[in-house]
């Protein structure tokens, strides 16, 4: 029995290790993972939005699997990405839908000219620079994000890196969101949040979680962790799974015209 555990956690781990992890499709986690949606549904949200918008930005597009959604853009819809692997795939997909894809390195400022857009949406940013969403936003223009709230998936961190600090725990706290937005002089229309169950059903879905969320064990590597990836192997055979908790919340905010 020893044995076959140790061909499966090992077979699990190489597999892991090795798939892509370009771009935010989470589709090689379909049967390994499952993830509870927030009740608004961004998509559907961005989409309504997109369509009645005449120039728009999303802001950290990831590889733009979530505006490629949206069945109608605005005449100008320009993306902005960071990573290179992110970007490379974000332009194959957009760039044919007319969408133009911006190289930005996350800081400020944002490449564009004040007041460029009236329409501003960013999902799961892991940066906000509220001032330059309000410096690019048009009077009478609307931002729309959902964002990773406070302590997301934090008993999966802390299985790695131990119990952390309050004020880590407090992080992206969707309150300091609405401060933020508000000191820049937007008037917040709305604000969700929702605590949602994530499970993981084998080792090899934690590490391709891990290996693509890199902001969450951020010194995460298979080798550094192998034994406790090991113990974790274990505990999942022997209870079926992994249960974590996601942090998602949803704000709209607008520039006063």
């Amino acid at each position: 029995m020893i044995a076959v555990m140790t061909r499966n956690f090992d077979h699990l781990v190489a597999e892991a290790a090795e798939v892509s992890v370009e771009g935010w499709d989470f589709s090689w986690l379909d049967g390994r993972a499952t993830e509870q949606r927030p009740s608004w549904g961004y998509q559907k949200l961005m989409s309504e939005r997109m369509a009645t918008a005449s120039a728009a930005l999303d802001i950290q597009t990831g590889g733009g699997e979530v505006l490629a959604g949206a069945p109608k853009l605005p005449p100008l819809t320009v993306a902005t990405e960071s990573w290179p692997p992110n970007l490379a795939r974000a332009t194959r997909l957009l760039h044919p839908l007319g969408v133009a894809v911006v190289a930005d390195p996350d800081e400020p400022p944002l490449p564009f000219a004040d007041e460029a857009f009236d329409l501003v949406v960013s999902r799961h940013p892991v940066t906000v620079w509220w001032s330059e969403i309000a410096r690019v936003l048009r009077p009478g223009g609307t931002y729309l994000s959902q964002q990773v709230g406070p302590a997301s998936v934090f008993e999966l961190v802390e299985y790695f890196l131990g119990p952390l600090p309050a004020e880590t725990r407090r992080g992206r706290h969707p309150e300091d969101a609405r401060t933020a937005a508000e000191g820049v002089g937007l008037e917040v229309l709305d604000l969700r949040s929702e605590s949602l169950r994530t499970e993981f059903f084998d080792i090899g879905a934690v590490i391709y979680f891990l290996r693509k969320v890199i902001w969450m064990v951020p010194d995460f590597t298979v080798h550094k962790y192998r034994e406790r990836l090991r113990e974790l192997h274990e505990l999942i055979e022997r209870e079926g799974s992994f249960v974590a908790h996601t942090s998602r919340f949803l704000i709209e905010a607008r520039k006063p015209a």
